[in-house]
């Protein structure tokens, strides 16, 4: 199944990445607003941000050395969409830092969270050993 074998092999990094997702997901959620405005905005730095990071990732020489991964392209791109929308979103909703004032927010987010890591750790702990040569 190619989502048991994704997340057996779920790297620290994608993996703290896959949580900041699913607080952001949170609380798009608590706090969606359906205004056309927000979207294209956060669409539109999306492109603007994105485009620059893929520009600040490139050699200086300005040569590319290697093909990008996609996935790596498409989060270039996710990113500032994701930061965007969630600042519009949460503007006068009472945040702490990214922390919802509610504490039944807080707890949904950390349930699903903890929810995740472990069912990406006790997937990774049923992954075969790799074969010795």
């Amino acid at each position: 199944m190619p989502l048991v074998r994704y997340l057996q092999n779920l790297s620290t990094g994608r993996t703290i990445l896959w949580c900041y997702f699913i607080w952001w997901a949170l609380s798009i959620v608590h706090h969606f607003d359906p205004s056309p405005r927000i979207w294209l905005t956060s669409l539109g730095l999306s492109a603007i941000i994105g485009a620059a990071l893929i520009l600040s990732t490139r050699p200086s020489s300005g040569t590319l050395v290697t093909q990008t991964d996609p996935w790596v392209l498409f989060r270039l791109f996710l990113m500032p969409f994701c930061v965007s929308s969630f600042a519009a979103l949460v503007k006068d909703a009472g945040y702490i830092l990214v922390f919802p004032p509610s504490l039944r927010e807080n707890a949904i987010g950390i349930v699903l969270i903890v929810a995740f890591l472990l069912t990406v750790r006790r997937l990774q702990r049923l992954t075969p050993p790799a074969a010795s040569p």
